[in-house]
């Protein structure tokens, strides 16, 4: 969430940075400066009637112990006008500020400076690629037909159990599956990641504090009978371990990783390109959560991305990275760099990671501080990462792995998998 304070002294440069997105924000950032403007003069109204109060009744006090009554009751009546006042202020100064929260939390983050212009996904700027494409053999097959030749993952069945988008992984691809994940933690790990386990479950403050609410309210997975929703990613937990918490600074940087299921209902995603592992609705995926020195942030999202491409270099997939565009961005994000692998099979890259820097918009959100060497409280940075979404590296895997013999089992695999090929 932007900070009243920066809208309040900064509407134009608010103004031209969402337009960066495509957001025309004059509208709003006019309507949250008006309510801030009020609820500002309605709390300084009050304050000086709850002054005025406080002074009445001091001189209550005295006129009392000095035997005058009549005087006293005469200030008495004032104290109980005044109460009456200050209730009414109290109720419209919450009603301002709730006013006030809601217009904000429409806004989204605003947009780093480095952020490219555009509206779409094909504005996206590819600042880097890696590993070559390989040649496949005559008859090689997208990874929905691989898998039911030798039958790893099980589509229908899982259709059967639940519905579309919840597989069920069967044998070499179950083993498969669970190999990535620990594969993917000791990697987190031995880079400095404290390792979490969370719950899959979480409250309506936790969504909000990372954002999830109420931009994505549509896509998540809502229990009403305990007003609980299942999460979209590790991140939601992971991140508002930290809700309502004032780190020292000399506990920065925060470190950690976690493995869960996600959960997304992906409404309106159809046709060929979300077919098999492409979208689901049920995934894996492992995660990677900082929490930095505004001053560091951004070398710290360099790091992340050199964390992600040692990995995919390791697993020897090809591919590339995108700078996301104004208008491709998460509402969340100031800047993201999205990972893709090349699908020869498909003959089509596939999004695996996307890597943000949401520097104070989720930390206002979550009241997450830390006291800085003056002892004064200042927002944190945030920061996350998939490291990484198993469906669409697994799809990788599979296509670009495939032989006229089976599936080979990428090296640095093996020991998880304790094979070197599915067949």
């Amino acid at each position: 969430m932007l900070q009243i304070v920066f809208i309040r002294e900064n509407q134009e440069k608010v103004i031209k940075a969402l337009a960066k997105r495509n957001i025309d924000a004059k509208v709003t950032v006019d309507e949250v400066v008006q309510l801030d403007e009020k609820r500002r003069a309605t709390q300084v109204e009050l304050d000086n009637i709850l002054s005025e109060s406080n002074k009445l009744s001091k001189d209550i006090g005295d006129l009392m112990k000095g035997g005058e009554k009549s005087k006293a009751a005469i200030l008495k009546e004032k104290t109980v006008l005044l109460k009456e006042k200050s209730k009414d202020l109290a109720e419209k100064a919450d009603a301002l500020a709730h006013e006030l929260l809601e217009k904000l939390y429409t806004l989204p983050n605003l947009p780093a400076d480095s952020v490219p212009v555009g509206k779409t996904p094909e504005e996206n700027v590819t600042v880097f690629q890696e590993g070559a494409i390989p040649v496949l053999h005559e008859g090689a097959q997208p990874h929905w037909e691989l898998v039911k030749k030798y039958d790893i993952i099980d589509f229908e069945l899982g259709n059967k159990i639940t519905g579309a988008g919840f597989p069920v992984y069967k044998g070499k691809g179950a083993k498969l599956q669970r190999a990535l994940i620990t594969y993917f933690l000791d990697k987190n790990t031995d880079a400095g990641y404290k390792e979490y386990q969370v719950p899959h479950l979480v409250n309506e403050a936790s969504a909000y504090g990372t954002g999830q609410l109420p931009d994505k309210e549509g896509q998540m997975y809502h229990d009403a009978t305990d007003n609980l929703y299942l999460i979209p990613t590790a991140e939601v937990p992971v991140t508002n371990l930290f809700r309502d918490v004032i780190l020292n600074e000399n506990e920065l940087p925060v470190l950690a990783t976690a493995y869960t299921p996600c959960f997304r209902r992906e409404a309106g995603s159809y046709g060929a390109h979300v077919r098999g592992l492409n979208r689901l609705h049920q995934f894996d995926k492992v995660e990677i959560v900082r929490i930095e020195h505004p001053d560091k942030s951004y070398e710290a999202l360099e790091g992340m991305v050199e964390h992600v491409k040692m990995i995919l270099q390791e697993l020897k997939l090809p591919y590339r990275i995108l700078k996301l565009c104004g208008g491709d961005m998460g509402f969340t994000s100031a800047l993201t760099y999205d990972f893709e692998v090349f699908s020869t099979a498909q003959d089509r890259w596939l999004e695996i990671s996307s890597v943000s820097n949401f520097e104070t918009f989720q930390a206002n959100r979550l009241k997450l501080r830390f006291k800085d060497k003056d002892g004064k409280n200042q927002l944190a940075h945030t920061l996350n990462g998939s490291s990484l979404a198993l469906p669409r590296v697994l799809a990788g895997i599979l296509e670009n792995y495939q032989t006229t013999e089976g599936i080979l089992i990428p090296e640095v695999l093996r020991k998880y998998t304790g094979f070197d090929l599915i067949d």
